[in-house]
């Protein structure tokens, strides 16, 4: 991948947001490449095209920046649950909570770009 800092500064730009060079950004930026990399590259038969998948680093890479390790937690799944009721507040759990599969943190803009190549069935639960 391209993907760079001072090509994400121009990206962020492009959208209003702010991004400074430095250590964090590049730390974010690595960590992003590799999320990408190991979410979606290695699970598509067809190839991404390269700005496809730097526009999906830089939106990683936002995450990455604001919280470091954004990418890295896992959620178990009896941590998995949606607000089912307001007034009584009540969660329902999603999927099997006695199961040991984890989720991680998924971002529905990149989501969103990368769908084209790996389709709908990826296996990636939206939290």
């Amino acid at each position: 991948m391209a993907a760079t800092v001072a090509n994400w500064i121009a990206y962020a730009q492009a959208r209003g947001d702010s991004v400074e060079a430095g250590v964090a950004s590049e730390a974010a930026l690595v960590r992003a490449q590799d999320y990408i990399a190991h979410h979606y590259l290695n699970r598509t038969a067809r190839t991404v095209p390269e700005e496809v998948q730097d526009n999906a680093t830089y939106e990683a890479a936002k995450l990455e920046l604001a919280t470091p390790g954004f990418f890295s937690k896992t959620y178990t799944p009896d941590q998995q649950k949606v607000l089912t009721k307001v007034d009584g507040i009540e969660w329902t759990v999603r999927g099997e909570a006695s199961g040991a599969e984890a989720a991680t943190p998924v971002s529905t803009k990149i989501e969103g770009m990368m769908y084209p190549y790996i389709g709908h069935k990826t296996g990636i639960m939206v939290i």
